[in-house]
């Protein structure tokens, strides 16, 4: 197998074309640019090292959109409830590079961190709650807009394209689909 170097933009596109879970990213490409191609290439039972990165990347992304489908978050009326749900469901695929959302913050306020202490220590009224079997805790009193905003840029850290950014946040807040087509 070869190894080869892709800029971020191109992984992001061949993690958006995923069909099913598992999907190789040579399956991908060759779905892709050869459509007529009956011809499949057995991978090797050692995948390269840049394979399992692309690989690994896009399978949790693709299990985490498939997950976050199944929770059926219609059912839950708390904006807050969906919003520490999905959190949970994003740490849960991403557990080594959730930390990147601990650089997330606003002016004057830390959204994200690994005490309540210092959500409550960044400004008032923060309402800091627990992200569900992680040692990461977010701030929550803030509006569902804001709530979607955030949920778009941690997806977006931990390498999600636009589209699967777009998939998250209407399963969290099937409005924000409507609203963004005003």
């Amino acid at each position: 197998m070869k190894h080869i170097e892709i800029d971020d933009d191109l992984y992001h596109f061949i993690a958006s074309q995923t069909q099913h879970i598992g999907e190789s990213a040579s399956d991908i490409l060759r779905r892709l640019v050869m459509p007529n191609s009956v011809a499949k290439v057995k991978s090797s039972s050692q995948p390269s090292t840049t394979s399992q990165v692309l690989s690994h990347g896009v399978n949790a992304q693709a299990q985490c959109l498939a997950d976050a489908a199944q929770l059926d978050l219609t059912n839950e009326p708390k904006v807050v409830s969906r919003f520490l749900r999905m959190l949970a469901l994003l740490h849960h695929h991403h557990q080594e590079d959730f930390a990147k959302v601990l650089g997330m913050g606003g002016r004057n306020r830390t959204y994200f961190a690994t005490s309540k202490e210092t959500l409550l220590a960044s400004g008032s009224s923060t309402n800091p709650k627990a992200i569900a079997d992680s040692t990461y805790w977010v701030i929550t009193n803030n509006n569902t807009a804001k709530k979607v905003t955030m949920l778009t840029e941690v997806a977006q850290l931990l390498g999600y394209s636009e589209q699967q950014v777009t998939q998250l946040t209407t399963l969290f807040y099937p409005e924000s689909a409507t609203e963004s087509t005003k």
